[in-house]
């Protein structure tokens, strides 16, 4: 061993002109070989074409990348054991190292047969206007913050854009990116152009919420998500987004910082000017038309539904147990409900953003909707609508306290004006 340690130690030249250190490890190895095989075991193999596969049979082999080719997400595992259940190889003559070495060698990988198949994932086109609309968001740029002078606040760019004609049926600029924000975004594109049959987003939070999910529901719209490891899915939204950061981007900023966009509305409302000009009416390099043409265009029916029940459908519903009060909690506020719902389970649909209106439902029937809570005197007695209507007496006009200032104040006035007076008589007297 010792022996071997000096060996490990020294740098030796190599035949190439280079130099080359010798591990303690591999010469471990090159002993092990010799006992083994002799000198034969320490010859190195000579292979004249290294993509030769020494060890498998050319049609397995073509079997195995056809396989691999199919199905990119098939481990080398489960290819051999396809190949042994067909009775292509025996049990165990194929290793999985070897097969993945050859695999590997011909750029059969996932990786690579995932993104060979990018082409021809982007070729694909929805068939007509509304057949298919892509959701995404962008953190597009800063603005200065609305409460926090000096400080600057990220504007989220959510869009809607239709499959078929590129068109943007809604964009709009938020302060966060939020379920709320997405199903906003998506009400205002539905008011303008209609219900699409298909709605296709990636697997953001926001896009896996329950309530998107109810919504698309209700609508009568499919709701697809984006393959894990397929981000090229997005390719529509993605060359926008980049024409958004090529042409809109600078500009906006240039505003920024003139003055001219301060707020959100005003970003908002350079964006749908750039949006209606810049890129609506830009010919598209792949059908060669507007996308406002070709929107407009299209004979394919436009579904729609009234405003009224477009708002019952962006309703949030959850469910609130009515305590023996008759009030629910929602939103970190106490709001009243029909006393005979006290201590059930009802369901309450609401715009969080606006809890003007809190519909109260059990067992498919609505109730009257929920009230903020008024807390009373539980010594006051509660007034008949005639006592409240009644006209009440003109008030006196007098108040205790403020008579007894007045009285305090002529008080002090008289008691310096007897003092005076004995001053006076004092002076005189004498």
């Amino acid at each position: 061993m010792a022996l071997m340690r000096d060996i490990a130690s020294h740098v030796y030249d190599t035949p190439d002109g280079g130099q080359k250190r010798i591990s303690l490890r591999t010469l471990e190895r090159y002993v092990q070989a010799y006992r083994t095989g002799g000198w034969e075991a320490l010859v190195p193999s000579v292979r004249s074409d290294k993509l030769t596969a020494r060890d498998i049979p050319d049609d397995v082999l073509q079997k195995a990348m056809a396989l691999k080719e199919e199905q990119p997400g098939r481990s080398v595992r489960q290819i051999i054991a396809i190949l042994e259940l067909a009775r292509y190889i025996e049990a165990g003559q194929l290793k999985e190292s070897t097969l993945s070495k050859q695999l590997r060698r011909r750029g059969m990988t996932r990786k690579a047969l995932t993104k060979t198949g990018w082409s021809e994932f982007r070729r694909f086109e929805a068939k007509h206007r509304n057949a298919l609309w892509q959701g995404d968001v962008q953190h597009t740029l800063y603005l200065p913050h609305p409460q926090k002078p000096g400080k600057k606040t990220m504007a989220y760019l959510v869009i809607f854009i239709d499959d078929y004609s590129r068109f943007v049926v809604h964009g709009q600029f938020y302060l966060e990116e939020r379920v709320a924000r997405l199903e906003d975004c998506l009400k205002k594109a539905i008011l303008k152009h209609g219900i699409p049959e298909v709605i296709y987003v990636d697997n953001g939070a926001i896009y896996a919420s329950h309530h998107f999910e109810r919504i698309c529901g209700r609508l009568g719209t499919e709701l697809r998500h984006l393959k894990v490891g397929r981000p090229e899915g997005h390719g529509k939204q993605e060359k926008f987004f980049r024409f958004v950061d090529q042409s809109f981007v600078p500009e906006a900023y240039d505003l920024i910082e003139s003055g001219k966009i301060t707020s959100l509305a005003d970003l908002n409302r350079f964006f749908a000017a750039w949006l209606e000009v810049a890129y609506h009416q830009k010919v598209h390099n792949s059908f060669k038309q507007r996308p406002v043409d070709r929107y407009q265009k299209d004979d394919h029916p436009i579904r729609t539904m009234p405003p009224d029940e477009l708002v019952q459908v962006f309703l949030l519903e959850e469910e609130r147990k009515v305590d023996k009060t008759g009030c629910i909690s929602l939103l970190g506020q106490k709001f009243e409900v029909e006393s005979r719902l006290a201590g059930t389970t009802v369901q309450i649909r609401f715009d969080p953003h606006d809890l003007a209106l809190i519909q109260v439902w059990k067992d498919e029937k609505r109730y009257e909707d929920a009230v903020p809570l008024k807390l009373r005197d539980p010594e006051q007695r509660e007034f008949s609508k005639e006592e409240a209507e009644a006209p009440k007496a003109p008030k006196t006009g007098l108040n205790y306290v403020e008579l007894l200032h007045a009285e305090h104040r002529r008080q002090l006035r008289e008691t310096d004006r007897s003092a005076f007076t004995a001053v006076i008589q004092e002076e005189m007297g004498s």
